[in-house]
């Protein structure tokens, strides 16, 4: 009698279920940082970022959590986006004008980007509104303008000992203007306003921190 051959072992598999992820978290999390750069939290829906993303809800959950808690994941995103493009500028040695006027070139580029149009700072435009009531939120922005404040104090710091600013230069309170301006760019920035007003206001607020170039502290001379 013939025996009937068996069946290739692949038949015998269990079959597969499930398809593999057919996205890089990364840049999920990139397009939902754009969305809620754009329209704020209260103002994206789950549907929305599903769209962005091109993943549905339960994958959105089963890679970020919630909504609040991808939300927090964009913002925490932008924050170190934003300081690696400018850490380096903090860093260099340089004079003092030349530095602030890179720190600002540096944040109209990030304001100033979009491809619907300008949108802003994320800190200044959504997660400080989402801050009046949301504890976690208003610490990450709180932490977010110390972090600039210091980093701008520093600097000054840096100018004074070197004498590019009087010895009466208050270094905490030249730090504080300069965060000021920031916000300001960023708010009007995101009201569309030109790159050219904006550098106008940019040179004002330095010729106000610094001297104008023809009054600019002589280095070793107070």
């Amino acid at each position: 009698m013939v025996q009937k051959s068996k069946p290739p072992a692949a038949a015998n598999e269990p079959k597969r279920r499930g398809r593999p992820r057919a996205y890089e978290p990364e840049i999920a999390l990139g397009k939902a940082l754009d969305l809620f750069r754009r329209q704020g939290f209260a103002a994206t829906s789950l549907d929305d970022l599903s769209e962005a993303t091109g993943m549905n809800r339960p994958s959105l959950y089963g890679a970020f959590g919630d909504k609040r808690e991808l939300y927090i994941k964009s913002y925490q995103r932008y924050r170190e986006e934003a300081r690696a493009s400018m850490v380096e500028i903090f860093r260099q040695e340089m004079p003092v004008r030349q530095r602030l006027e890179r720190i600002f070139a540096s944040a109209l580029n990030i304001y100033l980007s979009g491809e619907t149009g300008p949108r802003g700072c994320f800190t200044v435009v959504t997660a400080a509104s989402e801050a009046v009531g949301d504890p976690e939120i208003r610490a990450m922005v709180l932490d977010g303008l110390t972090e600039l404040d210091k980093a701008f104090a520093s600097c000054f710091r840096r100018a004074k000992e070197k004498g590019e600013l009087p010895a009466s230069a208050d270094p905490a309170a030249l730090a504080q203007l300069a965060s000021a301006t920031v916000h300001s760019i960023a708010i009007r920035s995101r009201a569309r306003v030109s790159r050219k007003e904006l550098e106008a206001i940019v040179k004002g607020a330095i010729d106000v921190m610094v001297g104008a170039k023809s009054e600019a502290v002589v280095p070793g001379r107070a």
